[in-house]
């Protein structure tokens, strides 16, 4: 069987030397076969001399994970460090080399601008002869390290074949450059703040697990690991910092990590859990509204993308958005960018009503033409037989894009079909999933969306209640207005549903009703049956696992 995890490679995408352990198991390499733990640092197992230059560090600059309890602790710390290299990073030219020099062939240099990014960026490094003619490499330096000083040289003894097969960046640099043979010290250049990090990795491609376990030290050596190319120890560093308790201020850590490449794909699983974490916790955001106002970006996509929130309805969603964006991002052409290019798909406009839709064509908050096309394709989507809207939504379940599958809305989306003529009439259709009616014994209830008539918004709402003589449960279907002063209004209704084995609307109920404001109307057994004969496996009322709705409302002169 071929191993999967812990991918050690010279091409990237192939396996090799992968030990094997479970992916939910913490991992351990105590028997493992490619466990070379003997050969570090051993002249007799080694065929390079490495030269660890560390450059001097300001107290700001010492490891992040060096007096971190917390995860919190390790971000600020991080936060706060990478704003101190960015002040402080403007070279002095005078004081610089004029040029770098640099193997002609090392790859992946060639983009790379000086004094830039030095906390994310590989180190540079250089091969020397064995005379240690320091002078011919007086100018060597790494990106974004030129004035740094060299405050200690740390030697290590190591094997090319065993680095080159955990890290595409080590094999580069051992098969680009050996002018000959005899050159065997090759030179790296970190921060003091890395030397700790870089240690644990080399010992990780030596012997496959690490000697450190807190969080923060766990997320140093990532940081290295991503550095250099070693997506075996990134994955080891995921799947243990994914075994360990997730809080709100990890997830977001992890989500904000860097977005290389090789970072989405050797912690994705970290990513993903992080996201679930963050959508499970604010699934209901009304419960934490200042607290998810408060978040960013990142961690608002984990929750709106998710399809499990709990929301009255995707014009909810939609508010939600452009509040947060409006908070955030106070400047439009800023705002319009994010909300273009990072939330508006996470929005499930087939979902929203027609009224808020109208609303997203003349927002200024969206760019006109993207409004558009968002707009029309949930019109058309709303236009679409049930059938082929499942067929969309399945489509799309497989994708990042989900702006076809429902979420599980407090409020439930209706189909409404309005007439004006010969009398002002509107016909709701409401489809309820068995799993729903289910959830609502024994005296549970579901809201449809609003829907308006007349320039009045009613609604449906479904029960589980007891029947006039409380004796059993039943089915309840009722018809309400929207709370709106002492406003009077008189309607026709009837209520009718689809039924087996002709699938065709039968009517159940038919009333008429003067409704003031907070008022509502219906029938408590709406088809004269108990409970579980309702919901019983041959209920004639469940069609493929759905049951249909129907209420024609007509105002009456």
């Amino acid at each position: 069987m071929m191993k999967e995890l812990n991918t050690d490679l010279f091409d990237p995408r192939s396996t090799l030397m992968d030990p094997d352990f479970s992916r939910d198991a913490t991992p351990s390499a105590d028997a493992d076969a490619d466990d070379f733990a003997f050969a570090f640092n051993d002249s007799n197992f080694s065929d390079r001399l490495l030269r660890i230059e560390i450059m001097g560090d300001t107290p700001e600059s010492r490891p992040d994970s060096e007096a971190c309890t917390s995860i919190a602790d390790w971000a600020r710390h991080r936060k706060r460090r990478r704003e101190d290299i960015k002040k402080e990073n403007i070279p002095d030219p005078s004081e610089c080399p004029e040029e770098q020099i640099l193997n002609d062939n090392q790859p992946d240099m060639d983009d790379c601008e000086g004094c830039e990014n030095q906390d994310e960026e590989a180190v540079a490094m250089v091969e020397e002869s064995p005379s240690g003619d320091e002078a011919a490499n007086s100018n060597d330096s790494d990106w974004g390290m030129d004035c740094s000083t060299v405050v200690r040289v740390k030697t290590l003894h190591i094997s090319s074949p065993i680095l080159a097969a955990k890290s595409p960046f080590f094999y580069k640099l051992f098969s680009n450059g050996m002018r000959e043979s005899e050159q065997r010290h090759v030179t790296l250049r970190i921060n003091a703040s890395e030397e700790a990090a870089l240690m644990e990795l080399l010992n990780f491609m030596y012997r496959n697990s690490l000697t450190t376990t807190s969080a923060p030290a766990l997320l140093d050596v990532l940081m290295a690991a991503d550095k250099f190319e070693v997506a075996s120890c990134m994955r080891y560093c995921s799947r243990l910092l994914r075994n360990m308790p997730m809080t709100p201020e990890s997830a977001l850590l992890y989500l904000e990590l860097p977005s290389s490449v090789l970072m989405a794909e050797a912690v994705q699983a970290l990513t993903d859990a992080a996201k679930q974490y963050l959508a499970a916790r604010y699934k209901d955001i009304s419960k934490f509204i200042e607290e998810v106002m408060a978040l960013p970006l990142a961690g608002i996509e984990a929750i709106v993308s998710s399809d499990e929130l709990q929301v009255a309805s995707e014009d909810a969603v939609y508010d939600f958005v452009l509040k947060w964006s409006r908070t955030h991002y106070p400047k439009l052409e800023e705002r319009r960018e994010i909300l273009g290019s990072r939330l508006a798909r996470y929005i499930r406009f087939p979902y929203m009503t027609c009224r808020k839709l109208k609303k997203v064509l003349t927002c200024n908050d969206f760019d006109h033409d993207a409004a558009s096309k968002l707009v029309l394709e949930a019109l058309f989507f709303k236009a679409e037989a049930p059938h082929r809207q499942r067929i969309l939504a399945a489509e799309e379940s497989a994708t990042l894009n989900r702006r076809f599958v429902e979420r599980a809305y407090k409020y439930r989306p209706v189909k409404v079909v309005e007439f004006d003529l010969p009398r002002q009439q509107c016909v709701v259709y409401l489809d309820l999933k068995r799993e729903e009616c289910a959830n609502l014994f024994p005296s549970g209830r579901v809201y449809s969306q609003a829907f308006h008539l007349g320039g009045q918004g009613f609604f449906l709402s479904a029960h589980c209640n007891m029947d006039q003589q409380s004796s059993f449960h039943c089915f309840g279907l009722f018809l309400g207005m929207q709370e709106k002063g002492s406003v009077s209004f008189a309607v026709d209704y009837e209520f009718a549903a689809r039924s087996k084995p002709t699938e065709e609307f039968i009517s159940k109920y038919k009333g008429n009703y003067t409704f003031t404001g907070g008022k509502a109307v219906g029938y408590r057994n709406l088809f004269a049956i108990p409970w579980t004969s309702f919901m019983a496996e041959d209920s004639l009322y469940f069609i493929n696992g759905v049951l249909h709705l129907r209420a024609e409302l007509t105002i009456r002169h």
